[in-house]
């Protein structure tokens, strides 16, 4: 699997991204819904990567820049056609190693309480992210679970 800087402008990737949102729409009320749409992914602190599988769309995720240390994982996304085959642990992987590269100790995300989201919750928890207090512009929410981890300069490699 290739991953790489994402083509905003591709077809795939934007209805992949329209999928996305609309799975989320229905697990909480707006307010408590915090995944990027298309202009967020093209906000300069934004990085959107895509992950494909020879020619077919696998997936994508983002890093976004809070601070020169700190970084957060938005809106990952497997593919249907490639769920369960290792695409999210991938990207995951790819961008703790982005953010651990760019000189960040710490990487951090929001993702949703409920049980749609307990793979999500399970896949960052095996890869050392523990719960955390809101950070950034977030506020507590009892739809929202915060995860974080710390970074060290051997992760980048």
């Amino acid at each position: 699997m290739d991953i790489r800087v994402a083509d905003l402008e591709n077809p795939e990737v934007l209805a992949l991204l329209r999928e996305h949102l609309a799975s989320l729409a229905p697990t909480a009320p707006t307010e408590s819904r915090h995944a990027l749409d298309l202009s967020g992914f093209r906000s300069a602190d934004v990085t959107f990567w895509s992950i494909w599988d020879g020619q077919m769309l696998a997936g994508f995720g983002a890093l976004k820049q809070l601070t020169a240390s700190h970084a957060e994982v938005k809106s990952m996304r497997t593919a249907t056609s490639h769920l369960r085959q290792g695409v999210a642990s991938r990207m995951l992987r790819h961008l703790v190693q982005e953010a651990a590269a760019r000189g960040c100790s710490r990487l951090s995300l929001e993702t949703g309480s409920m049980a749609f989201f307990d793979a999500a919750r399970r896949l960052y928890a095996s890869f050392g992210f523990v719960p955390c207090p809101p950070f950034g512009s977030y506020k507590a929410d009892p739809n929202s679970v915060f995860m974080t981890m710390q970074l060290t300069e051997s992760q980048g490699n």
